[in-house]
């Protein structure tokens, strides 16, 4: 599996963001271009700490989604999004992907470090694993609009 703690592989989910524009067709789901890259600002917010959204630790969650996460099996085509990370309201693109880009920046200086705090509804996630995760959910949406 593919991680954004690999240089390759963050210069490469960088092309295919910089790639999408707001005439990129969508090939599944509801979401705008704009919402899709609100929506995967979530993810690098829990990881960098900056938001935990009020979820609870789930043990329903961990026991029976969490390794779906970061496995090499791509996430399924319209999986339904949490509450908290649905994006119903309308986004601009201009204005959210350089937001996702911060994050991977953010992301990105933060390569060395080793401890992380666990995710507040999956729990403990080692650094490869958040690698992965991130990775797998940007592909995703990416994919979801041709990129």
């Amino acid at each position: 599996m593919k991680s954004l703690f690999d240089t390759e592989t963050l210069s490469e989910i960088n092309t295919r963001l910089e790639n999408l524009s707001e005439n990129s067709d969508r090939q599944w789901g509801t979401m705008s271009a704009g919402q899709m890259a609100k929506h995967c600002q979530g993810p690098f917010n829990i990881m960098l700490e900056k938001e935990d959204y009020g979820m609870k630790p789930n043990w329903l969650a961990k026991v029976f989604f969490k390794k779906m996460l970061y496995n090499d099996k791509p996430f399924r085509k319209n999986l339904p999004t949490a509450k908290f990370l649905k994006e119903t309201e309308p986004r601009d693109l201009a204005v959210e992907k350089p937001k996702l880009k911060a994050l991977l920046s953010e992301f990105e200086a933060q390569r060395d470090r080793t401890n992380w705090a666990p995710h507040p509804g999956f729990g403990v996630f080692t650094k490869q694993q958040w690698g992965q995760l991130q990775y797998k959910h940007l592909d995703h949406h990416l994919k979801q609009f041709g990129h």
